[in-house]
């Protein structure tokens, strides 16, 4: 898979995209990542990629001319898909991100400053997302955010596809926890089920604790998972346990 990111900051990503999994799907070819730098597609002489806004305010919003040169350099014919990131978009679900990790390609478009000129949204663009309800200060950290999550599902790069099977969003529901050695550390031990190692009596355990870590954290979780008869009746016995 391919990912083009078009940013002020390039070098916003030089470090990042050598560490961990991001750097290993690098390594592979798994994934590429190509960086533009949207100055380079300014038509000003200095480079200049932004403007003040029509009706006055505060701030600068970044020009439209410089993302459709960008776009119309780096992936002519608009067959590829081009994603602005944005806090007006679609929220980040693991959903999404397996339907972009799919993709063979995909265009980034960060913007800065007070925001982007809405004909790149609508004349440009084929779809918006946002990593949270929160305003950062450029696209930047959201795209690492999405290129990483994208990364990790990438054929190959974690070595053990199972991996992703039972993480938190996988299948609706966050993680159950976790435990290692050793078995006892400060008073608090690893549950002794666990330690026991029956299969199935491992199975129920884990998702019972996946449905009540949802329950108590994120129940607007459960209206959208996709819950089995066994899931209900365990989750009902969650809430009993819950309530006391």
């Amino acid at each position: 898979m391919r990912i083009d990111v078009v940013t002020l900051f390039p070098e916003f990503y030089e470090s990042p995209l050598q560490c961990s999994i991001v750097g290993r799907a690098l390594a592979s070819g798994a994934l590429q990542v190509k960086l533009w730098n949207l100055r380079e597609f300014s038509h000003d002489r200095h480079g200049k990629v932004d403007d003040t806004p029509y009706g006055g305010g505060a701030g600068m919003v970044m020009s439209p001319e410089p993302f459709f040169a960008a776009v119309g350099a780096i992936a002519p014919g608009g067959e590829t898909p081009v994603v602005l990131i944005t806090p007006q978009g679609e929220t980040l679900t693991q959903a999404k991100v397996k339907e972009l990790a799919a993709r063979p390609r995909v265009v980034l478009l960060c913007g800065h400053y007070e925001g982007v000129d809405e004909r790149v949204r609508t004349g440009l663009a084929t779809e918006e997302i946002s990593i949270g309800d929160y305003v950062l200060s450029g696209g930047e950290p959201a795209a690492l955010v999405l290129v990483d999550a994208v990364a990790r599902l990438l054929p190959g790069v974690l070595g053990n596809e199972a991996s992703t099977e039972d993480e938190s969003f996988s299948d609706g529901l966050l993680e159950y926890p976790q435990y290692t050695r050793p078995a006892a550390i400060g008073g608090r031990e690893v549950p002794e089920l666990l330690k026991r190692g029956h299969h199935a009596e491992v199975r129920k355990w884990r998702r019972k604790e996946a449905l009540r870590r949802t329950l108590l954290r994120r129940p607007d979780l459960l209206a959208r998972a996709d819950l089995s008869e066994e899931d209900r009746r365990l989750l009902a016995e969650v809430a009993k346990e819950e309530k006391g």
